[in-house]
C-alpha cells in the first residue's frame, strides 16, 4: 500500500524526485513559504505518493462521519487527525521516537490547556455574578438619587422666586430711594431760601436797632429836662426789645451755622464742574497714551527681538568667518578674463562670489560631459526624468537653454488660455520636448536643460524655472512677479505723455511713490536702481531701458531690485505672521485666519481661504477640523503667491509692503 523509490526506500515525495536540490536549500529551522517559491515548478509536475492518497482518503471519511453539531465537536473532529498522524508515526520508524515526542508533548499541553479552562469556568459564572448585582446596586442607587434630584429642582424653584421677590423689593426700594432724594432736594431749596430770608431780616434789624439808637441820643440830646419816669420806661423797653434781638440772632446763628452762603455754593459747584471736565480731558489723554504706549512697547519687543536675532547671527557670522579672499585671482582661470570675471563680481559679496565661481566651474565641467547617467523609472523620479541608461550631453549655451524655457513658458500660457484647464509644470515641460524634438530625443533634450538650470542659480529664468519645476516654489509666484513687472511698465509708459520713452527723475517718483505699501526707503532703492546708469547731472530716466534683458535673459538692476523686494517683503509678511501665532506648535485654520486678520486688516475673504488652502494644501477637505505644524504651513505659504493686502496696523497707509 506503500509507494516505493528506485533503490526500495520510503517514498518523500515531492523531495525525492529532486533530492538534490531539496538538500542543497533545505535548513532544518527555515519557514515552509521560504522554500515553497524554489520548488513551485517541480510541485506541478511530480504525483502524490499512494500512501499520502490513502491517508488524505480515510482522513476525509472519518471527518464527514463526525457528527459536528455536537458541544464536543472540535474534540471529535481532533481524534481523526490524532489517528492519522499516529499512522504516519508508525510507518517512519526513524522518526518515530521525534515525532512521538512531538505528539506527547502536544497531548500534556492540551491537557493542561483543558484543566486551566475547567478551573475557570467556576469564575466565568462568578464574574456573571458579579456583574448581574453591579447592575442591581447601579439601578438602586439610580432610584435613590431620583428622589434627590427631584428635591433639589423643588428647592431650585423656591430658590428662583425667592430671587424674584428680593429683585421686586429691590425695585420698590429704589423707587422709594429716588423719591426721598427729591424730597430731600426739595427740603434743601427751601431751608436755602428761608437761610437767604433770615439774612436780610438780620441785617433790617441791624439797621432798625442803629437808627433807635441814633433817634434816642438825638432825643437826650434835644429833649435834656424831660421827665426821668419816662425816659427810664423807654430804657426798659429798649432792653426788653434788645434782648428779644439778641435771642433771635442767636437763634439765627444756630440754625444757619452749617448752612453754606448761596454765592459759595454757586462757586464750589462751577469749580466742580471745571474740575469734572478737566478730570475728563486727562482721563482721555491719559487713555489715549497708555495706547501708544502699548504699542510702542509692542514695537520695543519686536525690535529687541529683532535686535537679539542679529546678535545672534552677528556671532555666528563672527564665529564662522575668514579672512577675506583674494577674489582678484579668479580672473586667472575663468574664460573671459579680468574682464567678464569684473562683470560678474560687480556688486557681490562673498557668499554671491562663491555661488557665481561654483557656476561657472559647474558649467564648466558641464561642457566636458558627453553622456548623463539615467536617474532609472521608479516613482520617486520626476517624469521628465524617468530613463534607463544613458543620455546624451545636448551641450547648450546658456543663450539657447534660456531661449528653451521661455519658449515653454509661452507655449505653456497659450495653451491654458485655450483650454481653460492649468496643467502641472513637470508633465507640460516633458511634452513640449517630445512634441517638438520627438520622444526618442526629449529625454536627451531634458536632461540638458535640467543639468543646465540645477547649475546656473544666478540667472532668475534658469533659477526660477528650476525652483517651480522641482516644486520648490509655486507656479503662482512667477506669474504674480511677471504681472508687478508688467503693470509697473505700463503705468510709466502711461506717464509719458510724449512717448519719448523717458521721464525725469520727479516724475519717476511720483510713480514709485503710488505703491501704496511700499516703504519709503524701498522707493528710494527703486529710484537709484533706476539712475545707476546715469550720471548725476542727468534728469532723464529711460524707463524703457530698464526692463530689458541681455540674450542671456539677465535683467538691470531696476527689475532685479523690484523682484528682491518682492521676496523679501514676502519674507517680512511671513515673520509677522509667525510673531503673532507666538510659541504655537501647531495651528489650526482658525487660528490662522485670525493671526492673518490681525497682521493684515484689510485682508478680504476671497484671499484669506485661499491663504488657508495654500498652508492646508493637503487635507483640503476639512481644514477647519485639522491642524498643521506651524513651519509646514509657513514652507507652504512661502512657496506659493501670499503678499500683504492693506497697510500694517502698526505703521499704517504710509509704510508697510507691497500688495497687488
Amino acid at each position: 500500500s506503500f509507494q516505493l523509490s528506485a533503490r526500495g526506500r520510503w517514498s518523500t515525495w515531492p523531495a525525492f524526485a529532486s533530492g538534490q536540490t531539496v538538500l542543497r536549500n533545505h535548513k532544518p529551522c527555515c519557514a515552509p513559504e521560504e522554500r515553497q517559491s524554489s520548488n513551485k515548478q517541480t510541485l506541478l509536475t511530480i504525483p502524490k505518493p499512494r500512501y499520502l492518497e490513502q491517508l488524505e482518503s480515510y482522513l476525509r471519511k472519518e471527518l464527514q462521519s463526525l457528527d459536528l453539531t455536537k458541544k464536543n465537536s472540535q474534540e471529535l473532529k481532533l481524534q481523526p487527525y490524532r489517528e492519522i498522524f499516529e499512522f504516519f508515526i508508525d510507518n517512519f520508524k526513524t522518526y518515530k521516537p521525534l515525532l512521538s515526542a512531538i505528539k506527547n508533548e502536544y497531548e500534556v499541553t492540551l491537557a493542561h490547556q483543558k484543566k486551566t479552562i475547567r478551573a475557570l469556568e467556576p469564575l466565568k459564572a462568578m464574574v456573571t455574578t458579579v456583574s448581574e448585582e453591579c447592575t442591581r446596586q447601579i439601578l438602586a442607587l439610580q432610584e435613590k438619587e431620583k428622589d434627590e434630584i427631584n428635591t433639589l429642582k423643588q428647592e431650585k424653584q423656591h430658590l428662583l422666586k425667592f430671587i424674584d421677590n428680593m429683585k421686586e423689593e429691590k425695585n420698590s426700594l429704589q423707587t422709594q430711594v429716588e423719591h426721598l432724594q427729591t424730597s430731600v432736594a426739595e427740603e434743601y431749596a427751601r431751608y436755602l431760601n428761608e437761610y437767604g430770608a433770615r439774612k436780610v431780616l438780620l441785617a433790617k434789624l441791624n439797621d432798625m436797632h442803629n437808627e433807635r439808637l441814633e433817634m434816642t441820643r438825638h432825643q437826650v440830646q434835644d429833649v435834656k429836662g424831660e421827665d426821668v419816669v419816662k425816659l427810664t420806661l423807654a430804657l426798659k423797653i429798649a432792653r426788653q426789645d434788645l434782648t428779644k434781638a439778641q435771642v433771635k440772632l442767636n437763634t439765627t446763628i444756630a440754625d444757619y451755622g452749617d448752612v453754606v452762603p448761596r454765592r459759595d455754593f454757586e462757586s464750589l459747584e462751577k469749580k466742580y464742574s471745571d474740575l469734572l471736565q478737566e478730570m475728563k480731558i486727562l482721563q482721555k489723554d491719559f487713555d489715549q497714551l497708555h495706547m501708544e504706549y502699548e504699542t510702542l512697547l509692542e514695537i520695543h519687543r519686536e525690535t529687541a527681538e529683532e535686535r537679539d536675532n542679529f546678535c545672534a547671527e552677528l556671532q555666528r557670522v563672527q564665529h564662522n568667518c575668514t579672512p577675506r579672499p583674494n577674489w582678484a585671482k579668479c580672473s586667472e582661470v575663468i574664460p573671459g578674463g579680468a574682464d567678464r570675471w569684473g562683470c560678474l563680481a560687480e556688486g557681490k559679496t562673498s557668499d554671491q562670489l562663491v555661488g557665481v565661481l561654483l557656476e561657472e566651474i559647474g558649467t564648466g565641467a558641464l561642457r566636458e560631459i558627453n553622456v548623463f547617467p539615467g536617474w532609472g523609472k521608479g516613482d520617486k523620479v520626476p517624469v521628465y526624468l524617468r530613463h534607463e541608461g544613458e543620455v546624451k550631453n545636448k551641450k547648450l549655451t546658456k543663450k539657447d537653454v534660456v531661449n528653451i524655457l521661455k519658449d515653454v513658458w509661452r507655449e505653456k500660457i497659450a495653451v491654458e488660455q485655450q483650454t481653460g484647464k492649468r496643467s502641472g509644470l513637470p508633465e507640460f515641460f516633458l511634452s513640449y520636448l517630445q512634441k517638438k524634438y520627438g520622444d526618442a530625443a526629449a529625454m536627451e533634450w531634458s536632461y540638458t536643460l535640467y543639468e543646465n538650470m540645477r547649475l546656473c542659480r544666478s540667472n532668475h529664468v534658469l533659477s526660477s524655472f528650476y525652483d517651480i519645476l522641482t516644486g520648490k516654489v509655486g507656479e503662482e509666484q512667477y506669474h504674480g512677479q511677471n504681472q508687478l513687472i508688467s503693470n509697473l511698465q505700463k503705468e510709466l509708459a502711461a506717464r509719458d505723455s510724449s512717448n519719448s520713452g523717458s521721464l525725469t527723475s520727479k516724475q519717476f517718483r511720483q510713480e514709485a511713490d503710488s505703491f501704496p505699501l511700499k516703504r519709503k526707503e524701498s522707493i528710494q532703492e527703486l529710484v537709484d536702481a533706476s539712475r545707476c546708469k546715469l550720471d548725476s547731472t542727468e534728469d532723464l530716466i529711460d524707463y524703457i531701458s530698464l526692463f530689458k534683458e541681455d540674450e542671456e535673459g539677465n535683467a538691470e538692476p531696476f527689475v532685479a531690485k523690484l523682484r528682491t523686494q518682492y521676496v523679501r517683503e514676502k519674507q517680512e509678511y511671513l515673520r509677522q505672521l509667525k510673531n503673532k501665532l507666538g510659541d504655537l506648535i501647531e495651528v489650526n485654520a482658525d487660528d490662522l485666519k485670525t493671526a492673518f486678520c490681525t497682521i493684515d486688516p484689510d485682508i478680504d475673504d476671497q484671499t484669506l481661504d485661499t491663504y488657508i488652502g495654500l498652508a492646508y494644501q493637503g487635507r483640503r477637505e476639512q481644514p477647519d477640523q485639522e491642524a498643521v505644524p506651524v513651519e509646514t504651513a509657513l514652507e507652504r505659504l512661502l512657496a506659493g503667491e501670499v503678499r500683504r493686502v492693506g497697510p500694517s496696523p502698526r505703521e499704517g497707509s504710509t509704510a508697510g509692503f507691497e500688495g497687488e
